[in-house]
Formats: C-alpha cells, structure tokens, sequence
C-alpha cells in the first residue's frame, strides 16, 4: 500500500505535461524547462534525409548504406534552404550524373549510374538566413556514408597512382585506401622491406570509410605502404603511399635571404633570393619591398618549391622567391625586404644592396 502511491507519484507530473499540455496551472517551471531539453535534445538526434524507395515509399537512413555499383540514387531532405555535401569527386569532374533540386519543401539529390568513385559520405543540413548571413541549423540535419560495392573493385578509385602521405608529429595521418565493401579484410603493406604492419588497434587503425590511422605518427612508420583488401575472391593491391616525416615544426615561416652581390655595378643584373623552409603540405606566399616599387622600376620575381631529403628520412619543402633586377642604376640602390607568409604567420627578412 505505501508503495503504490509513490509509484504513481514519481511519473505523474512528466505525465500530466505530456497529456494535458493545455492544463498550465499544473506546470511547474522547473519540469516545463527539463521537458523542453528533452524535446531539443531529440531534434538534434532526429534526420531530415531519407531514401526515395521503389513505388513512392521512403526509407530513414542508417550511418551506414550499401548500394551495388550501378544503382541510382535520390536522398530527400527537408526543409526549403537545403545544402548538401557530397564526395568531392563529383564536384571536380562536375558529374552530369549528379543533380540537386531544391522544392518548395524538401531538396532532391540524384545520383545516377554511380560507381565505385562515388563511394564517401553524403550529407545535408537546413541554413537558416537572416538577410545576405546564414548559418547551419544543428537541430536539423542529416548524413549517411554510402558504400557503391563491387567485387572486381574493392578500393575507392583515386585519380593517380601514386600519393603522398605527410607524417605530422603532432596529428594524425591517414593512408586513404578506402574500400567500396565495409566487409572487406584490409591489411597494409611496406614495400621495403616487404612487410605487413601490424595494425594494433590504437596507434594504427583501420575505418573503412578513412583508410589507416596513424594515431601518432613517428620516423619509424616512413617508406612506401599499399594496401592488400580480400572479400569472395582474389586479393586486391591498392595504389602505392610515400609516406614522408616532416621535419620542421609548425609556425611562421623560417625565412632566409640572399644577394648576388651587395654591391653592385652600373647595368649589372642583381638577384636576390629569399628561402623558405617549412612543413611540405604548408604553401608559404611571398610579397617583396625594393626601392625603385613606387616609380614603377620594372623587376622580375619568380616564385617555386620542392621537397628536399634532410638525409635521415625527414622531408622538408624548400619555397624559393627570386627577385631579379636585371639593370642595376641608382634608382635600386637600398633595401630589399621579403615577407614570406604561411597560416600561422609571417616572417620578414631583408638585405641591402649599394652601387
């Protein structure tokens, strides 16, 4: 008997909310404000995409989907200010396959023909605008990763045959040799010596939908990798990775300049080189200070990198800016400033030069 009201009691004002919602006097404000968490917390875990099946019947998506290659596709999402995201695939090639429709309530991806290549992700999410700003609605959402299988193609295509993977120190790096079937057996390979590398779970892991994960990537793990997948069938070799360690730290660019000659003779050519040492996937910009720039004084500047071996397997890219004044007169005689610029920063370096 003592137990049963307090049964009733524990539900009863939740319970009542949800019934009589209309009843306000017995809505207390702390239960009104827990219930009203609780209705946001549920939109941000509800989809706005779903999958147009056969005969008009549509289908809430999974994490996760399996389509043989071939198949088309519609995804629908909600919502009258829809943007999508999409295998970045599609957009280099701008894929006829490929269209979008925005309705007056909902947009429409079609995907037809697809193939192994358009295997990735596929998202959408409603903006909302106020005037020319717009921002993402996180209430409403949706995603799914799409797998186009087929069994004479394991591995996602990739537009070369041969990439570069960069070893950061302090983040991790990827092998993207994704597959088109998530059952596949995938392992990873050193070609030198031919090895397998051992994939233990936590600092190298295998998502089918990224590739290997170097969760802290060291010196050790450099050389040139490929990946070996098995499903039904004959095993399948991916293309080959060069994965290169990098060397130098990040932060503004470590800049140096030099002169040809720091004095110079009437009509001779000067050149002045300001050098960039940095991370190998970083670009670095440069902009250059001289003292005929204001009167116009014609000068010729030419701007390139490359990836240099510092001999212990550490990879670093060397960017070169080379200004060059190719009649040297009274008008060039002063300071020749370089500022080199990369994301984290800038770095100012100059030089003088006298007749």
């Amino acid at each position: 008997v003592i137990g049963e009201p307090v049964k009733n009691k524990r539900p009863k004002e939740p319970g009542e909310n949800k019934i009589k919602p209309v009843n306000k006097k017995v809505k207390p404000k702390t239960p009104k404000t827990k219930e009203r968490e609780s209705v946001d917390s549920s939109l941000k875990s509800q989809s706005i995409m779903t999958q147009v099946m056969d005969k008009g019947h549509f289908q809430k998506l999974a994490a996760t989907l399996s389509l043989a290659a071939g198949q088309s596709i519609e995804l629908r999402c909600k919502g009258n200010n829809v943007t999508w995201n999409y295998p970045s695939y599609l957009d280099t090639f701008k894929d006829s396959r490929l269209s979008i429709n925005q309705l007056d309530r909902y947009s429409q991806l079609i995907l037809a023909n697809s193939t192994t290549a358009d295997t990735g992700e596929y998202s959408c999410w409603l903006q909302l605008c106020n005037g020319n700003k717009c921002r993402k609605d996180e209430t409403k959402t949706g995603s799914t990763y799409i797998f186009f299988t087929d069994k004479e193609e394991l591995f996602v295509p990739t537009p070369s045959y041969f990439e570069i993977v960069y070893l950061n120190p302090d983040k991790p790096a990827i092998v993207p040799c994704r597959v088109t079937t998530p059952s596949a057996k995938v392992t990873l390979h050193r070609e030198f010596p031919a090895e397998e590398i051992e994939t233990d779970g936590t600092d190298i892991i295998y998502d089918a939908k990224k590739g290997f994960v170097f969760q802290h990537p060291s010196s050790d793990h450099k050389g040139i990798v490929y990946c070996k997948a098995e499903s039904q069938g004959a095993p399948q070799i991916s293309i080959k990775y060069h994965l290169l360690y990098v060397e130098v730290p990040k932060g503004p660019p470590s800049a140096s300049i030099a002169v040809s000659s720091s004095r110079a003779g009437v009509s001779d050519g000067v050149r002045v080189v300001c050098t960039v040492l940095g991370e190998p996937d970083v670009d670095v910009n440069f902009r250059w200070q001289y003292p005929g720039q204001e009167s116009g004084r014609p000068v010729i500047v030419q701007n390139f990198w490359r990836l240099i071996n510092r001999g212990i397997g550490h990879t670093t890219r060397i960017s070169k800016s080379v200004l060059l004044v190719e009649d040297f007169e009274d008008i060039d005689v002063g300071n020749y400033v370089c500022i080199a610029q990369n994301l984290q920063g800038e770095t100012t370096v100059a030089t003088n030069v006298e007749l």
